[in-house]
């Protein structure tokens, strides 16, 4: 889903020869991937120092799904020509289905959204910055796909971030202090289908459930330790989804859970949406205590990609 090619970006910004050049698709699943890549590159020798970005220009033009050329894809054919044209639409089935099943309200959706904006309003570099929201607010908002406002979806903007991989020995010698790439994994459930899991027993169990294994069984600690999460946010009920997925609580407890701070730059929700990368900084900026919405003492951080895609997770932990 990045339309800018290795070869482009290395002419343009004067690179030399290059060893090691990866891209991981779906950008919403892809930011934690493309981070634990080039930590493997680097591990295995293949680097020596890698950087791992994501930029987008979506504050303005045309969205990708607003037109398509040619014959969809197999999987679209079954939706788009019935109404189910954009991600929150998809999403929105999602979300009908955990209301059904587990008893989960708008109100535990604005939860969330609240939650978030709180941490943006502390934080200069959010677009909601100075802009409060109350539960009451988000329950007066327009919708955009029942049973999901406006306040249930992700911004769109312009942003760019990166982050620098090198080994850890070579971290220690540098002016910020480094934040160590802990564990990482990648989750693809079978039988997926993109956003809607149609094709899954049960479409609830998304690819989180296939990655926390992975990500766990490869750490030195578990989700009772993890003191600060950024969890990616491009729709309120990806959260709840993605805190049972990676075992903080059970099935349908999801929308109540609040035992782990979370998402405190604001998120994709309200300080800006770079497919998820400025999750993965504001993890490193809480390791190493320059967060605006600061946990005091954090040590470990879980960063996760886009639930309902083919997704990936890092743990972070502070060095030293």
């Amino acid at each position: 889903m990045e339309t800018t090619d290795e070869v482009d970006v290395a002419r343009t910004i004067g690179l030399g020869d290059l060893t090691f050049f990866a891209q991981v698709g779906y950008g919403g699943g892809a930011g934690c991937g493309v981070v634990g890549l080039a930590a493997l590159a680097v591990a295995s020798g293949q680097a020596n120092v890698a950087v791992a970005w994501r930029s987008r220009k979506r504050g303005s033009g045309q969205r990708p799904w607003a037109s398509r050329l040619g014959r969809l894809p197999a999987g679209l054919q079954f939706t788009r020509p019935f109404g189910l044209l954009r991600p929150v639409d998809e999403v929105a089935m999602l979300a009908c289905r955990y209301m059904h099943e587990f008893g989960a309200t708008r109100s535990d959706l604005g939860r969330i959204a609240v939650t978030v904006r709180a941490h943006a309003n502390r934080n200069p570099a959010a677009v909601m910055y100075g802009k409060p929201m109350t539960l009451d607010d988000y329950l007066a908002a327009r919708w955009v796909s029942e049973p999901l406002c406006l306040f249930d979806n992700c911004l769109e903007t312009d942003g760019a971030l990166a982050v620098v991989i090198v080994s850890a020995e070579r971290a220690a010698d540098l002016r910020q202090p480094p934040v160590l790439v802990h564990a990482f994994a990648q989750g693809l459930p079978q039988q997926h289908q993109t956003m809607t899991n149609y094709f899954n027993e049960d479409p609830l169990l998304g690819p989180s459930h296939a990655c926390a294994p992975a990500l766990w069984r490869n750490a030195e600690f578990g989700p009772g330790d993890v003191d600060v999460a950024q969890l990616y946010d491009a729709f309120t009920p990806l959260i709840p989804l993605s805190w049972e997925g990676y075992g903080f609580c059970g099935r349908g407890e999801g929308a109540s859970f609040d035992g782990v701070p979370y998402n405190t730059s604001g998120g994709g929700l309200s300080e800006a949406y770079v497919h998820g990368f400025n999750l993965v900084t504001e993890g490193v900026r809480q390791l190493r205590g320059t967060s605006t919405s600061q946990v005091s003492g954090a040590q470990t951080c879980l960063v996760t990609s886009g639930e309902g895609v083919p997704t990936s997770a890092l743990l972070l932990r502070r060095a030293g």
